[in-house]
């Protein structure tokens, strides 16, 4: 689909919704449905608008919240995006999606034990939640717990084994554990999933072989 195309379906779609949240002013789906699409169209700032409008017909929106984390975190408003996963912790049946963005944001501030302790939380809660794994596997590595990061990395493959990016963690994994072969074929599988892995990591890897 050419981008003109995109935009103009766009456009007939955002009219749509728009309408509907007209007539359904009280819609949490209506006003969610069509912030998910002003985020699709780059218009973030309407986004937040109808999400925000989300919480206010009911405080216990939590995917509203999620969202309007995601947008927030999009523009680089790390403060804001950590109070709304904030939120959505409160009323989540299930925390597991807003504590995994929450060690993103941590994880971005450079609070990397932070991090591993919302990741964790993260898999307590939904235990097959590859991305958290995966994540969590990454915040292990930039803290140092290659051996924690090892295990992360595995749990991540074993998942999802379609995820590029474990397979790029479990290479690191190994290659700081001076596995340097299990590196090398975790780097081959992370390249055929699509992965762009580091070609200088690949050098070093390659190097001590």
């Amino acid at each position: 689909m050419s981008d003109k195309k995109l935009t103009e379906d766009l456009a007939q779609i955002i009219q749509e919704m728009e309408q509907k949240c007209i007539e359904h002013p009280d819609s949490i789906m209506a006003h969610h449905h069509l912030a998910l699409v002003y985020r699709k169209a780059g218009r973030h700032n309407d986004a937040i608008k109808e999400l925000k409008k989300c919480v206010e017909i009911d405080e216990h929106s939590h995917e509203a919240y999620i969202n309007l984390g995601a947008v927030y975190f999009e523009l680089g408003k790390l403060d804001d995006a950590l109070q709304a996963n904030k939120m959505a912790l409160l009323y989540a049946p299930n925390p597991a999606q807003a504590h995994t963005n929450i060690g993103l944001i941590l994880q971005q501030q450079g609070e990397h034990e932070k991090a591993i302790d919302s990741y964790t939380k993260a898999t307590h809660h939904d235990p097959k939640l590859a991305f958290a794994w995966v994540n969590l596997a990454t915040a292990q590595i930039m803290a140092g717990n290659f051996d924690e990061a090892l295990h992360a990395a595995k749990k991540a493959v074993e998942l999802d084994p379609n995820f590029p990016m474990s397979h790029n963690n479990l290479a690191v994994a190994y290659y700081y554990k001076k596995d340097y072969a299990a590196a090398k074929k975790a780097i081959d599988t992370a390249v055929k999933c699509g992965y762009p892995v580091d070609p200088n990591f690949i050098k070093a890897v390659n190097e001590e072989l």
